[in-house]
């Protein structure tokens, strides 16, 4: 990036809208934050945008916010999709090489792309984005640019991400609603948001699933060799604890949740569980006249982290990589900030597991909840690097195809 860019990210979540304002500092190869604002969130249900007029003010606020903390005036950004809606699979495409002299043209790798979205998906579903695994040329494989070669054959093995229309046409309805601009590059995936600010170009060339745990869904995302070969949405995470402890120990939600935060944690390593001996049994909240023991809350816990951690495993047997990521899992999101949960991790899936959170970064603390904001960011930069302008309409053939080859690159 040849100059500084300021872009906005929108993360709608559940519970919350978190929304950054950041600019790119070349010289540094870093960024800052110009503001950030988080607001409660309303109208989405387990991360789908269900009610589009109670999404519209509170997506307004939060812009109202950086607005005034960073004295610009936002017109288009890039922001996230989830929910369990959105799926992943496998396809093929193959088309013959257009040009005389046998040269591949963008044009035949645009062909090639969209014979490799020919679907037939039921009509309430449309495709989102593709991500190109390899090219074949000529029964070559392997290939992972290739604009120019030669050949009379030109194929693409390719994973499609698509979603559901109704969910996406909400989403976009409120953006549009406040005058926000966008395109469809702009609408990125919240687990591959996360994997943009928290994995490395290692880790993914080794392979590493990435796992975002929110308030009500986990985000997965599988890497290997570089490529993205299964991405999912677990419709459970942190607020699903917090429900599970207010109707185990009959309280309120905003009992639950402090009791969760104050003394929420998972199974215990030697060192915790000498320092687990020296403190009280029991827990105590005087004022709501509530009294358990730790055991009883540890329970109720790790009897929704094992079935988040289930379904991950289950999800990891689809596509044959149980206990075969040699960087092994990354835990972000706010459910990540859980006493012990990365030691549940290591045990249950059978993998190296460590935390991440966006690190660093003038402006913003170093929250794993921010790693979907973050990492829109630096989608956002990677497009506009490309010449693919985050939140314009005018991404053209060419542009889509710089865009793909960036997958490509670390």
């Amino acid at each position: 990036m040849t100059k500084s860019t300021i872009l906005t990210a929108l993360d709608i979540g559940t519970d919350s809208i978190k929304t950054l304002i950041g600019r790119s500092n070349p010289k540094k190869e870093n960024f800052e934050i110009l503001a950030m604002a988080q607001i409660h969130s309303a109208g989405v249900r387990k991360g789908e945008v269900i009610k589009v007029k109670k999404l519209i003010p509170a997506i307004q606020s939060s812009i109202r916010e950086v607005q005034k903390k960073s004295g610009l005036r936002v017109k288009k950004c890039i922001f996230n999709i989830n929910g369990n809606h959105l799926s992943t699979v496998p396809s093929q495409g193959l088309v013959s090489v257009s040009r005389a002299d046998q040269k591949i043209s963008e044009e035949d790798i645009s062909r090639v792309l969209h014979q490799a979205q020919t679907l037939s998906l039921p009509s309430n579903k449309e495709i989102l984005d593709i991500f190109p695994k390899e090219f074949i040329v000529n029964g070559e494989g392997g290939i992972k640019e290739p604009l120019g070669l030669h050949g009379l054959r030109l194929e693409v093995r390719a994973l499609l991400i698509y979603v559901f229309s109704p969910v996406l046409e909400n989403l976009v309805q409120a953006l549009d609603s406040i005058g926000l601009k966008f395109d469809s590059n702009n609408i990125v995936p919240s687990p591959l948001a996360s994997a943009k600010a928290c994995l490395n170009f290692e880790q993914k060339e080794l392979g590493v699933a990435l796992v975002d745990i929110g308030a009500e869904t986990t985000g997965l995302a599988v890497f290997e060799e570089g490529d993205l070969i299964h991405c999912h949405i677990i419709p459970l995470g942190s607020a699903n604890i917090t429900n599970d402890i207010a109707i185990g120990l009959r309280t309120e939600i905003e009992t639950a949740e402090r009791i969760k935060k104050e003394f929420g944690s998972l199974s215990f390593s030697k060192e915790k569980k000498k320092k687990q001996k020296k403190t009280k049994e029991k827990i105590e909240i005087p004022e709501k006249s509530l009294i358990c023991s730790r055991k009883v809350l540890e329970n109720i816990i790790e009897s929704r982290v094992s079935e988040i951690f289930s379904q991950i495993q289950k999800e990891l047997k689809k596509i044959s990589k149980q206990e075969l990521l040699p960087a092994g899992t990354v835990l972000t999101g706010g459910g990540s900030l859980l006493p012990g949960i990365e030691e549940y991790a290591k045990r249950v899936l059978k993998l190296p597991c460590r935390l991440a959170a966006p690190k660093n970064i003038p402006g913003l603390p170093g929250d794993p909840s921010f790693s979907v904001a973050v990492g829109l960011l630096l989608e956002g930069w990677d497009l506009e690097e490309e010449g693919i302008k985050a939140g314009s309409f005018s991404g053209g053939l060419g542009e889509k195809i710089r865009r793909i080859f960036k997958i490509f690159l670390p």
